[in-house]
């Protein structure tokens, strides 16, 4: 077996680490920005792919696998991964997709047919529609069961083409508006309508199945979304019970058996104030939270997926120990609306921590661009109990050195040191309801920064004569020299950047 990696950044590293432990070979990808991405270098061979959509074009990396004698694929999360359309091309190219069938993925996969999978399968399901296809469908599906309603990607997930709708009068807008998010996200601009359930806690099942079977390695908590984009995933779910958790598990698995499901996947519910469940949907891929399930069981699942894929057996189901807590670090603003940032990685160091694991795709020096999903990160954390998982995170969070760009390091320690997360009071609205003011930068460090930028500014307006190797404050060498301007943002202060 020869595996191409058709992804990048970290889940792309995490991938290739996997293959290196198990002795087979490798095969990168990557477009002409992420030239010296790490992904690049950890591979035994790379394949460019030109212009930065390059990982979204079946036939380019389809290629690559050729002209490098790839036997498999593995999408990893996100661009092709879900696309059951690749997944048949795999197969007619006689090349092993690691993943469901595109059958599997057609059943699961896509919102509408997973819902009538689902009910199939006695899941409950969210009041609603699955068809939705104009505005009087909207209409008369959200007369039928009440107000707030969730327009919903029936194409798509990660939070594109979603919209809350409060009341009729908001309706035609919101329609709208997620037609066109979905169609750009997806090619695909078909919604369906979702009674709104609140307050609810989004849990999750990780899957395993080989075709003929399938089992579940316990659930994760990722109800701490901003704008429904995952921010803090843990597990065990601080706040259900034994009984809920087992049912959680038995319909996830009724789910996986139902369509003879084969490799990895995640069983999404919403969890009400009762602890009444309702299906969401399937991602018939890697999720991006992985890790938190393999620190509790011990099982990787990227080496469990490549031996079902090349006919192997589903592991032993363990017992799930201890608890696990994920953040995830973004190349972004919280304080300016999550605006996404750009810039050079000036600086970057992780912490050594015993029960600490850091899954990145990025070094020193590179520089982040705005064409792909902003994630820098995950820190993974594991502790007897939550607590002591949580304590670990914390200062892993604080012993993480990233200068050069706005990040959301800050704001991912404020909701581990909050009394709501604290307390296990997550839900899906639990973030939009709070206020995150941006913390002071120390004086010291402002200071620095100010006597820093007024010296640039004085040699430059000085030393107009310098020649090209000459600093124009005598030092050819100086870090100020070559900079250039850049801000120092709240994620520098002395609170854990």
């Amino acid at each position: 077996m020869k595996v191409l990696v058709a992804n990048r950044g970290e889940i792309a590293c995490r991938i290739l680490h996997t293959l290196a432990e198990m002795g087979i070979p490798s095969v990168a990808v990557h477009t002409d920005v992420d030239r010296e991405s790490p992904h690049v270098w950890l591979a035994g061979e790379a394949v460019a792919l030109g212009a930065t959509d390059g990982y979204l074009k079946p036939d380019l990396i389809l290629g690559a696998a050729r002209a490098t004698g790839a036997t498999a694929i593995h999408p990893g999360y996100g661009f092709l991964s879900q696309n059951a359309a690749f997944a048949r091309a795999c197969r007619e190219a006689g090349i092993c997709f690691i993943g469901p069938s595109p059958e599997s993925m057609l059943a699961l996969g896509e919102k509408r047919a997973a819902r009538t999978t689902a009910e199939a399968a006695g899941v409950p399901v969210i009041p609603g529609a699955k068809e939705c296809d104009t505005l009087d469908d909207a209409k008369r599906a959200a007369d039928r069961v009440g107000y707030p309603i969730l327009l919903k990607a029936a194409g798509g997930g990660g939070g594109k083409g979603m919209r809350l709708v409060r009341a009729a009068d908001e309706l035609a807008e919101a329609f709208a508006g997620a037609k066109r998010e979905s169609l750009g996200a997806f090619a695909d601009d078909r919604l369906l309508v979702e009674r709104y359930v609140h307050p609810a806690r989004h849990v999750e099942v990780q899957i395993l199945g080989d075709g003929k079977d399938a089992i579940a390695l316990g659930e994760r908590e990722c109800s701490l979304q901003r704008r429904y984009q995952k921010v803090i995933e843990e597990s065990p779910s601080a706040a259900i019970s034994e009984r809920t958790r087992g049912a959680l598990c038995a319909a996830a698995v009724d789910l996986a058996r139902a369509v003879h499901y084969e490799s990895a996947g995640t069983v999404e519910f919403l969890v009400g104030p009762n602890e009444d469940f309702y299906f969401l949907e399937v991602n018939t891929r890697l999720q991006v939270e992985h890790p938190v399930t393999e620190l509790r069981t011990g099982i990787d699942l990227v080496g469990a997926q490549v031996e079902i894929a090349r006919g192997g057996k589903l592991p032993a189901p363990t017992a799930p120990r201890g608890h696990a807590i994920e953040a995830r670090l973004y190349a972004e603003d919280p304080y300016r609306e999550f605006l996404p940032a750009t810039g050079k990685l000036l600086m970057l160091e992780w912490p050594l921590r015993p029960h600490v694991r850091i899954d990145t795709g990025i070094r020193p020096g590179q520089e982040i661009l705005p064409f792909y999903d902003p994630i820098l990160a995950k820190i993974i954390t594991w502790g007897e109990d939550r607590e002591e998982a949580r304590r670990r995170l914390v200062s892993a969070l604080r012993e993480t050195v990233l200068l050069g760009l706005a990040t959301n390091q800050s704001f991912l320690l404020d909701i581990l040191e909050s009394d709501f997360f604290l307390r296990g009071e997550t839900y899906t609205t639990t973030l939009e309801a709070h206020t995150w003011p941006a913390p002071a930068v120390p004086e010291a460090i402002a200071a620095a920064a100010a006597e820093a930028l007024r010296t640039l500014r004085a040699g430059d307006s000085a030393g107009s004569s310098a020649g090209p190797t000459e600093d124009r404050r005598g030092d050819p060498f100086s870090p100020w020299r070559t900079l250039g301007g850049f801000r120092m943002s709240a994620n520098a202060a002395g609170d854990g950047a």
